[in-house]
Parts: C-alpha cells; sequence; structure tokens
C-alpha cells in the first residue's frame, strides 16, 4: 500500500532533479554565449547563477575562474587595486574546485595555471616562485591531457619569456634560496617555440600574435616581430579584451620604433 507513493515521491524528485540540471546547464550554455557576444559580466551572472544552483559544476567552475580573470585584466598593474585582486582570488578558487572536480580534464588545469599566474601578482617574492613552478605544472598536465590546448602553450611561452626577463640575481636568488631549479629549464627558444605553437593552434587570437611580437622583440627579431604586430592590425575583434590587445600592440610598435 505504501509502495505507490514512494515510487511517486521519488519519481518527483528525479525530475526535480532533471529539472535542475537542465537549469544550470542553461545558465552555463548562456554563458558561453555571452563571452562569444564579448559581455564578460553578463556571462559571469550565468556561471554565478549556475554554481548557486550546483557549486561542484565542472564547467561553470573553470569557465567562471576564467571569466574572472580576464575581468581582472584591464585594471592597471602598476598599483594596487582591490577590486582586481578580488577578481583573481575568486578564479583561483574556482579554478582549484574545478580541478578539485574533475582532474583528468585539461580545462580545469588550463583555468588553474591561469588564475595562478594573476594571482601571483599579489603575492611576496617566496610565494611567486612557489607559483610559478605550480602554473608550469598545471601548463604540462594540461598539454599532457590535451597537446593541442593552445591556451596552454600561450602560458608555457609566457612562462619561459618572464623567466629569461628576470635579472640574473633574481633567477640566482629563486634557484638556490628558494628551491626554484626548474628555472633552470627556461629559455628563450622555448619561449618562443610555445608562443609559435599557439599562433599556429589558433591563428585567430590577437593576442598569441601580441604576446609572440613581444618575445620576439626581446630577442632582437625585429622582422619578425613587425609581421606579428600586422597580423594583429589585419585580425576582427572577436574576444572580449581583443581592443586592449590593439593597444598594447600600438605600444610595442612604438617600442620597434625606437630601436
Amino acid at each position: 500500500m505504501k509502495t505507490a507513493p514512494r515510487s511517486a515521491a521519488l519519481a518527483l524528485l528525479a525530475l526535480v532533479g532533471k529539472l535542475e540540471a537542465q537549469q544550470v546547464d542553461g545558465h552555463v550554455r548562456q554563458g558561453v554565449a555571452a563571452i562569444e557576444a564579448r559581455d564578460l559580466p553578463q556571462a559571469l551572472r550565468h556561471f554565478d547563477a549556475a554554481l548557486a544552483q550546483d557549486s561542484m559544476h565542472y564547467e561553470a567552475n573553470w569557465r567562471a575562474a576564467l571569466t574572472l580573470g580576464l575581468l581582472g585584466d584591464p585594471f592597471p598593474m602598476s598599483k594596487k587595486n582591490a577590486k582586481r585582486d578580488s577578481l583573481y582570488a575568486r578564479a583561483e578558487r574556482h579554478a582549484r574546485r574545478a580541478v578539485a572536480v574533475n582532474p583528468g580534464d585539461a580545462e580545469g588545469h588550463f583555468a588553474l595555471a591561469a588564475s595562478l599566474g594573476r594571482a601571483a601578482l599579489m603575492v611576496g617574492p617566496e610565494e611567486k616562485v612557489r607559483r610559478a613552478i605550480i602554473i608550469r605544472d598545471e601548463a604540462l598536465r594540461t598539454l599532457t591531457i590535451n597537446p593541442r590546448h593552445d591556451g596552454a602553450h600561450h602560458i608555457l611561452g609566457r612562462w619561459n619569456a618572464e623567466i629569461m626577463r628576470l635579472p640574473r640575481v633574481s633567477r640566482f636568488f629563486a634557484k638556490h634560496f628558494l628551491g626554484a631549479r626548474v628555472f633552470d629549464q627556461a629559455s628563450w627558444p622555448k619561449a618562443i617555440a610555445h608562443m609559435e605553437r599557439a599562433v599556429a593552434l589558433a591563428p585567430g587570437r590577437i593576442f598569441h600574435h601580441l604576446v609572440l611580437a613581444d618575445i620576439y622583440l626581446d630577442t632582437d627579431r625585429d622582422r619578425d616581430a613587425e609581421v606579428q604586430l600586422r597580423v594583429v592590425d589585419s585580425l576582427p575583434v572577436r574576444e572580449a579584451l581583443d581592443t586592449n590587445y590593439r593597444q598594447q600592440a600600438a605600444d610595442l610598435r612604438r617600442r620597434l620604433a625606437r630601436r
């Protein structure tokens, strides 16, 4: 006599769960559409709405992490900014949760590498070194899972370039007193190789060409840098920060003109 009511209740619970899952997935899809429309605040609202219903939703977490990072990027790095730092801290939390939920997928590891790189701007020298090691590890894990991940190649290209840009005394201190012997593996050829691979995998992304031009300038490949800057000018604006990247390209062009 009690079987039918119980079965009905279980069926109702299953239906409610299915509807909630559909709502969560719907918010994620709308968030992706907002990113494609270059509306980062709207995208974040949808990812936040998805996470309010399911805080452990994998895609909502890694997409929220990347969106938060992009929202913080336009703030100047030359001075402290509480709003930017809060965005970066939230991005790191979401990325760590994504990796915890699904460690076998590339996007969570990529989001964590990107978020750690941004959050490293807010910490002291020793923590920066620790994070630099983890950033490299997470980008390499991304490529182990998906060797064609252009974003991971971009991160590794920048990682090598940033290490090589450090003064020698800073690299020596990091290696011998902070345990960052992995810095010995950094090189300009690796920086170039990874950024060129990122460009080859996603030739329509302005940011790849911008960073490659910057690395070429640092390695005295001025003609190659000029080629990349011309590509930046020729590509259509597709991503939310592409206008900012074009402004940075103009700064690089002025730097090139002074040489």
